[in-house]
């Protein structure tokens, strides 16, 4: 690579935010040799989300370019080097979801699983899956469990519940969560467990 090319990669990885110990190229990632777990989940982390932000920055850039220019697709796809389905979902995802209901804690693609849903059902779930940690595995399997239930069919006899509680006390139990190295959902069934138990005794 050129010490121009080389300058420029640098350049772009300081802007993106990715780790120092890593050296990222268009197509390597390179990562010394006696680089610490704690250095490696680090980067990891870093990449995952410029990942995921990486598709709204698209999903918008595309809007934009609908409202401003014409042709916006053929020219994106050139660009990018993106098939035009792949832009398409990126921005119709985008148009979902308003910039003040996009969640941070939650990938580009949690919002997809629930994107053709009504607002006011995208913002349950989406509330779901940011309380319950839910990878995006366990939101699509919630969701295909939740359409079984509504057509009547069987969910293994679950019921969903939700709480709206306030910051403060979702940070209390959290906590409490973690000390007993449980996620939220777990340790509150596990608290109301607990409590019935006690009730009927």
């Amino acid at each position: 690579m050129s010490a121009t090319g080389a300058s420029r990669y640098a350049a772009l990885q300081e802007r993106s935010g990715l780790d120092s110990l890593a050296a990222a190229r268009r197509t390597e990632l390179q990562l010394p040799a006696n680089l610490a777990l704690a250095g490696w989940q680090r980067v990891g982390q870093q990449i995952a989300l410029l990942s995921s932000s990486s598709a709204w920055w698209l999903g918008d850039w595309l809007i934009y370019g609908q409202a401003k220019f014409p042709d916006r697709y053929r020219q994106a796809v050139e660009g990018t080097s993106l098939d035009y389905q792949t832009l398409r979902n990126y921005a119709w995802v985008a148009r979902k979801f308003p910039v003040s209901r996009r969640r941070d804690t939650l990938s580009f693609q949690h919002h997809a699983a629930v994107a053709s849903l009504p607002a006011p059902e995208q913002q349950i779930w989406l509330d779901r899956a940011s309380f319950g940690h839910w990878s995006l595995t366990e939101l699509r399997a919630q969701l295909k469990a939740a359409a079984i239930e509504s057509a009547g069919g069987q969910t293994n006899g679950r019921t969903v519940l939700q709480l709206s509680i306030c910051g403060d006390r979702q940070q209390q139990w959290e906590a409490a969560a973690r000390r007993q190295s449980k996620n939220l959902i777990d340790w509150a069934v596990g608290v109301l467990d607990n409590a019935a138990a006690q009730i009927t005794d």
